[in-house]
């Protein structure tokens, strides 16, 4: 009998741990990223972020603010000095200004960056060209573009 306790308790210990186990690459906390969506101009990036919060949690953003979820997507993104243009409970737009650099003559470049995790589906940009990422830790190799 006390075999079989032993084997309910290791079978319960396991099914506790498997979804623990499976949690998401782009889950970060309550905030699960869907996608983002880099726009370049001139020297600046507009970034569009989509993503669901854990049910509960919405709960305490109404109440108690943004603040928390505004410094998550931030940190996740990789860019503390972006400025959050609007944030919502699925999606926040930002704008970060310097992102690229500029040659002169409207010839910019948009150099590599690392996200400090995954994002499932990325695009970025430009004036003359779309490039999509999926499974994306980062912007390999960087972007050249010109502004028109």
């Amino acid at each position: 009998m006390k075999g079989w306790a032993i084997a309910v308790c290791l079978v319960f210990t396991v099914a506790l741990a498997v979804p623990a186990l499976a949690a998401s690459p782009d889950k970060y906390g309550y905030i699960t990223i869907r996608d983002v969506d880099i726009t370049l101009s001139g020297d600046q990036a507009r970034i569009n972020v989509n993503y669901t919060l854990d049910e509960p949690t919405r709960v305490i953003v109404l109440l108690l603010g943004k603040q928390d979820l505004k410094s998550r997507l931030l940190m996740v993104l990789n860019y503390q000095d972006a400025e959050v243009q609007a944030i919502e409970l699925d999606h926040a737009e930002l704008v970060v200004d310097d992102v690229s650099y500029s040659y002169g003559r409207g010839v910019y470049w948009f150099p590599e960056h690392e996200f400090n995790g995954i994002i499932p589906f990325l695009r970025v940009t430009t004036p003359q060209v779309s490039r999509e990422y999926i499974s994306a830790d980062g912007i390999p190799n960087g972007i050249g573009y010109f502004d028109t």
